[in-house]
């Protein structure tokens, strides 16, 4: 096969996939701008919601914390603990995570020094409720397990699109061509030019984010880059139940989890009611740019002994790629100038097809003359 007919091929694929997946790749890229700084804006709107939490001494431990929430949601006999996201300022508020029927994440929030219950998620405001709703669309579409499994084939096909528009791309011929704009030229050539330059700049962030997309919704990723980087898989871990023993304090596994990673700072603990499940402890090293940090400790819930420390900084090379998912799909790798630039990185597929729909525009009227001209031509 020729050059020129691959490249025509390559083309071909390159059209029809976009056109394909446009409409929820403009959704998933729009709602993505929008929640680039949902962390912050949540933060925000729980602190004006809550009101100010004046430190007054040591705060309570997370076994007063959580009775205080079991004795709040005593008559919702159903409701489970899930996860205590710790307060990281020393304003901060507890955040406990609870499932209740119809509810499956709850947020309840508590003053961390009084176990005063300051409110929950069960009644966000509006603009609370409008980033959860942009989250939803981002992630699902709002269609559930269904959505989840369309926006990751979207984010597979995306790649696809990606990569042969770089192909395409005309600065490998002449470099600087490829990142040029004619500003006073034909609408024609304007909007070509447009459609170049956005694609190339922005394609590396484009293949980020939906290849992590893909990879989170669809989950086939894992196992593949653990086989490429001889990585070994992690093993199921496991705690084992003690005859006439009850579950280890909570305070007695934090201080064996922050001995087992010293340099960590406590961000979350993942509860359960499976008794054979271990317990997770999310910690937060210097080095990590992560709000609630890569690294975790695992323990057995009865006697305590470590199962497994995950020290970002000392993993293999198919979890650190497993790790980079997240910073790269969030553009937190950077810090804030990266995550100012994913919300324009948001904007590039509405751009990149109307820009090219009307490439395709032009050159329908084009194929249209040159069949009226050959039909004249053979009468």
């Amino acid at each position: 096969m020729s050059a020129k007919k691959l490249r025509h091929l390559t083309f071909i694929l390159h059209r029809i996939l976009g056109f394909a997946i446009a409409l929820i790749a403009i959704i998933v890229g729009l709602t993505g701008s929008l929640i680039v700084f949902q962390g912050e804006i949540n933060e925000f709107q729980l602190h004006q919601q809550l009101g100010t939490i004046i430190p007054q001494g040591n705060r309570l431990s997370l076994e007063v914390i959580l009775d205080f929430v079991k004795a709040a949601y005593a008559n919702q006999p159903q409701m489970a603990l899930q996860r205590v996201y710790f307060p990281t300022q020393p304003d901060d508020f507890f955040n406990v995570v609870i499932s209740i029927p119809g509810n499956d994440w709850v947020g309840v929030y508590l003053n961390p020094y009084t176990g005063a219950i300051l409110g929950d998620s069960l009644h966000p405001n509006a603009v609370q409720r409008f980033i959860q709703i942009i989250y939803e669309l981002h992630t699902s579409l709002k269609l559930g397990d269904l959505g989840l499994q369309i926006v990751g084939i979207v984010g597979l096909v995306g790649c696809i699109v990606v990569i042969t528009g770089i192909i395409l791309w005309p600065g490998w011929r002449k470099l600087m061509a490829g990142f040029k704009i004619k500003w006073d030229a034909h609408p024609k050539r304007f909007n070509f030019d447009l459609h170049k330059v956005s694609g190339i700049t922005t394609a590396i962030f484009l293949l980020f984010t939906f290849f992590t997309g893909f990879a989170w919704n669809l989950g086939y990723v894992d196992p593949l880059i653990r086989t490429i980087t001889f990585s070994p898989s992690l093993p199921e871990l496991v705690s084992v139940p003690l005859a006439n023993q009850s579950l280890r304090p909570f305070s007695q596994q934090i201080k064996t989890a922050q001995l087992a990673l010293p340099d960590g700072a406590l961000r979350s603990i993942d509860l359960t009611t499976d008794p054979k499940a271990p317990l997770r402890l999310r910690m937060k090293l210097p080095q990590e740019r992560e709000e609630y940090g890569m690294s975790n400790v695992y323990l057995d819930q009865y006697s305590g002994q470590v199962l497994r420390v995950d020290n970002s900084l000392k993993a293999s090379l198919g979890d650190k790629i497993l790790n980079s998912f997240e910073p790269l799909h969030y553009g937190t790798f950077g810090g804030l100038p990266t995550r100012i630039l994913y919300i324009f990185v948001g904007l590039a597929p509405l751009i990149l097809f109307i820009t090219g729909f009307v490439m395709w525009w032009y050159r329908k009227p084009k194929q249209k003359d040159d069949y009226s001209h050959k039909r004249s031509y053979i009468n």
